[in-house]
């Protein structure tokens, strides 16, 4: 019963690492603050998630389970809270999404800049 528990433990902490690594590279990847609040919220969910369940499974029933399950519900009720007065805060400071219609003509303007036929000044 051992062995089970450390397998369904780790594989827990390991897909709670994979999603924080990806929610990590959302947030340096991503165009905006809006997705970048989404990738964001990747790790609050996924990834804290599953790691704090894989700690849990891993001591066993005891006081520091309760807690990590206490962490948890906290993450849960709370971040999403805040996550959402933030991008209400940007919405009222008036920070516009970026769309990709916007990514489109942004680069059709820079291609028509650079492209053309037109000699480079080098």
């Amino acid at each position: 019963m051992t062995l089970v528990v450390e397998i369904a433990s780790w594989s827990l902490i390991l897909l709670g690492s994979f999603f924080t690594l990806v929610g990590a590279l959302g947030l340096v990847r991503m165009p905006d603050v809006y997705t970048r609040m989404h990738a964001v919220s990747v790790i609050d969910t996924l990834g804290i998630g599953m790691t704090f369940l894989g700690l849990a499974v891993q001591a066993g029933f005891s006081l520091v389970t309760l807690k990590l399950l206490f962490l948890m519900a906290l993450v849960f009720f709370t971040w999403p809270v805040v996550t959402h007065a933030l991008a209400q805060a940007c919405l009222h400071a008036g920070v516009q999404p970026q769309l990709a219609e916007d990514r489109r003509e942004f680069g059709r303007h820079a291609t028509d800049v650079q492209g053309e036929g037109r000699p480079s000044s080098n």
